[in-house]
């Protein structure tokens, strides 16, 4: 069982940056892949960006490639999504999700443990 708890989300300008933070219990942490998603109306959440147990390997959805850059440190049970040159559109609530496979993935149904979520807010 694996607890996460997302945090640093809050209101900023457009053009800003955002750090969101999502910190896991449990030891064995480093097995799992973890990725941030979107909710998405209508159907399961949207990709973000995810990451391999040992940090190794990283993808992200193509439109936020370049502005995102998820990270892990394995030691303090943690994974980040900076987040660069904010738009309004990327107000939303963002979930990290952790996933056993070792095969990264963008399917939100293959991930086996969620947060709560953080909101971000974008204003113009």
């Amino acid at each position: 069982q694996v607890q996460l708890v997302e945090s640093g989300g809050g209101l900023v300008q457009a053009g800003g940056s955002l750090r969101l933070s999502c910190a896991a219990s449990g030891r064995t942490f480093s097995v799992y892949s973890m990725g941030w998603f979107l909710p998405a109306p209508g159907k399961e959440r949207e990709f973000v960006a995810a990451i391999s147990g040992s940090g190794s390997r990283t993808i992200y959805a193509d439109a936020l490639k370049g502005r995102f850059t998820i990270s892990r440190d394995n030691a303090k049970n943690t994974v980040w999504l900076q987040m660069n040159s904010l738009k309004p559109e990327d107000t939303a609530v963002y979930y990290c999700g952790a996933d056993r496979r070792i095969t990264l993935t963008t399917n939100p149904g293959e991930y086996d443990y969620w947060g709560q979520g953080t909101q971000v807010t974008v204003s113009s």
